[in-house]
């Protein structure tokens, strides 16, 4: 279903005064800039041509922003199937790190440090835990999300982990975890070691910014590490964290109204059970809140630890699958999501599509081409 409204519009429609009034840095306005001009003819395009029925598409270019609500739908499918192929016969946690409301002006103007951090801090406690004779022994593995935002759009900097129910000993053996699945690590030991290993980075990170009552408050908040019980299925957990591998702040179908210089966009308050409500703000306000979540340069917000990192899982997949019994993860059921295929026709459905013209954002107006593309149809059937 295609949204009534969409972020690029709010963004066209107030782009010279966020340009000239707002606080946005070039990192973000250059972000939004491209978010903007994604599938118009600024960035160019392309016409293509059916081989088989004499179709033409246009098709214009995305900005493939990481940022960009409407890039995000394949990248996550992909993701999603990419992980399931990896997937082990043993019980996954999901466990949450967030870090407090207190440093959220550092991430403002300190992003990339501080969300560094937080993923080094949480692997960091995650894999001690896993050492750690008295829970599991061994070691285990770790896909971690960073996630900044809440459903209104305010700053709410925590990750997403995907942690599996065991690990690996020294001499290649999987061993369960010693709670026999009931619970993965005990959440309030990992939340006192959380706070006091990131405080620890902190000092060493940003020493100038901060004083003895930061480091004071910070002691005495009490930091949230939450785990859920074992999903009910692998493929449950899979695709829980898939909506936040490639998800933006917010997707163009919660926007309700972007009338008389206001946002109306809909929310859920986990506060009443997951009540759905509406919230309205100011065109630049809404703006800002959504800027708040464009992330800093290079940072890399999904990454794996452990025997799931990239460098070791083409081994020790295969060598723990190897020492378990015999089970194989049950395959998903229903068909696998298709992926948007460049070359298959909207109008007679076979991969006969035939890139015929290409514009880049300086023109000609590539609407005005289709007679020439017409003309070049012709010539290649």
């Amino acid at each position: 279903m295609v949204p009534k409204y969409e972020v690029a519009d709010i963004l066209k429609e107030y782009w010279s005064e966020l340009q000239q009034k707002s606080n946005l840095n070039s990192w973000q306005l250059r972000t939004l800039n491209a978010i903007k001009r994604c599938r118009t003819a600024s960035l160019g395009g392309h016409i293509d041509g059916c081989t088989n029925c004499g179709q033409l598409v246009v098709s214009y270019n995305s900005c493939r922003n990481r940022n960009c609500p409407k890039c995000q739908g394949q990248k996550r499918e992909q993701w999603i199937q990419a992980r399931e192929e990896e997937l082990l016969p043993v019980p996954y946690f999901h466990v949450v790190f967030t870090i407090p409301d207190t440093l959220n002006r550092f991430c403002l103007f300190k992003g990339k440090v501080l969300y560094d951090i937080l993923f080094k801090t949480a692997w960091s406690v995650i894999n001690s835990f896993g050492h750690d004779k008295k829970w599991l022994g061994a070691q285990t593995g770790m896909i971690a999300i960073l996630h900044t935002w809440g459903q209104t759009l305010n700053l709410h900097p925590h990750l997403h982990c995907l942690v599996p129910g065991g690990g690996l000993t020294n001499d290649g053996r999987w061993t369960m975890s010693k709670s026999k699945n009931k619970y993965l690590f005990s959440v309030k030991a990992m939340s006192k070691v959380f706070r006091a290993r990131f405080i620890e980075e902190l000092k060493i990170k940003i020493p100038d910014l901060l004083t003895q009552d930061l480091i004071n408050e910070l002691y005495n908040k009490e930091w949230v590490v939450y785990a859920k019980r074992p999903f009910g299925s692998v493929h449950s957990v899979i695709e829980y964290l898939g909506r936040y591998t490639h998800k933006v702040a917010i997707s163009n179908h919660r926007l309700q109204d972007i009338s008389a210089g206001k946002v109306s966009f809909s929310y859920k308050d986990y506060k009443e059970q997951g009540k759905k409500k509406t919230m309205t703000l100011d065109a630049t306000e809404f703006v800002r809140r959504f800027s708040m979540h464009i992330l800093p340069r290079a940072l890399v917000r999904i990454r794996h630890y452990g025997f799931l990192s990239n460098a070791s899982k083409k081994d020790t997949i295969p060598l723990i699958r190897s020492s378990l019994p015999e089970k194989k993860v049950k395959k998903k059921k229903g068909p696998k999501p298709e992926f948007f295929n460049p070359r298959k026709c909207p109008c007679c459905g076979k991969e006969t599509l035939e890139k015929l013209i290409s514009v880049d954002h300086r023109g000609p107006p590539i609407e005005n081409q289709k007679e020439r593309a017409a003309d070049l149809l012709k010539m290649v059937v």
